[in-house]
C-alpha cells in the first residue's frame, strides 16, 4: 500500500517536472502588436467579426488578413483606436443589415426550457445560469446580445429583446444629422441667431 502511494507520488513529480520543462522550452512568445490590438477590442467574444473570439481577430488584423472595422460591439471608437495604433486609414464600421433596435439581451422562456445546457456551453461570457434538466436563466447585466445561444437551442426557447430603459441606462438620443447637411446648417444658423439676440443688452 505504502509502496504504491510512493510510486504514484514519484510518477506525479516526474511528469510535473517534464511538463514544466516543456512549458519553458516550447513557450510560444505572443506578439506585442497582437496583445495591443486585443486590448483595444471589447472582449465580448461574440463572433460577429466571423472569428472565434477577440484574440483570433486581433491575430488576423496583425497579420493583415482582416480589416479593422468588423467589430460591431466596439463601434467606431474601436475602429478609430485600431487605426491610430496601426497607423492605417479609418474604415467605416461594417454595417449589419438588420435594423438597429438598440442594445438587446437574451431571455429564456422558462415554460419551454428543457435544461439541455447547450446554450450555457455556447455563451462566450458565461451569462447563462442553469444545470442539466433544470431551468436556465440569463444574467442580463452580463449578456452582450451576441445571439450565439440561439442556434444550439433545440426548442427555440430563447428570444432576443431590447433592454428596458431605466433611469440608470437612459441616454440622450444621438443626432440623426451631420454638420454637412443643409438642414443641419440651417438649424445651427437659427440657433446662432437666437443666441445672439438673447446676448444683446
Amino acid at each position: 500500500m505504502l509502496s504504491g502511494m510512493l510510486a504514484l507520488i514519484i510518477l506525479a513529480a516526474f511528469f510535473g517536472l517534464v511538463l514544466g520543462l516543456a512549458a519553458v522550452v516550447f513557450k510560444v512568445e505572443s506578439s506585442p502588436v497582437v496583445d495591443q490590438i486585443d486590448a483595444l477590442l471589447p472582449q465580448t467574444q461574440c463572433g460577429q467579426c466571423s472569428f472565434a473570439g477577440c484574440h483570433p481577430y486581433a491575430e488576423a488584423i496583425a497579420a493583415g488578413e482582416a480589416p479593422i472595422n468588423l467589430c460591431p460591439p466596439g463601434g467606431e471608437n474601436t475602429v478609430q483606436a485600431l487605426a491610430d495604433l496601426l497607423d492605417v486609414e479609418v474604415l467605416p464600421l461594417e454595417e449589419i443589415e438588420e435594423i438597429d433596435q438598440g442594445p438587446i439581451v437574451a431571455v429564456i422562456i422558462e415554460d419551454t426550457c428543457i435544461g439541455c445546457t447547450l446554450c450555457i456551453q455556447a455563451c462566450p461570457v458565461d451569462a447563462i445560469l442553469g444545470a442539466a434538466k433544470q431551468m436556465h436563466t440569463v444574467i442580463e447585466s452580463e449578456c452582450t446580445g451576441c445571439e450565439l445561444c440561439l442556434p444550439p437551442c433545440p426548442v427555440d426557447c430563447i428570444e432576443m429583446v431590447p433592454i428596458k430603459q431605466t433611469v440608470k441606462n437612459w441616454r440622450w438620443p444621438e443626432p440623426q444629422y451631420n454638420a454637412n447637411n443643409q438642414e443641419a446648417a440651417s438649424i445651427f444658423t437659427t440657433i446662432g441667431h437666437v443666441v445672439a439676440e438673447n446676448a444683446r443688452p
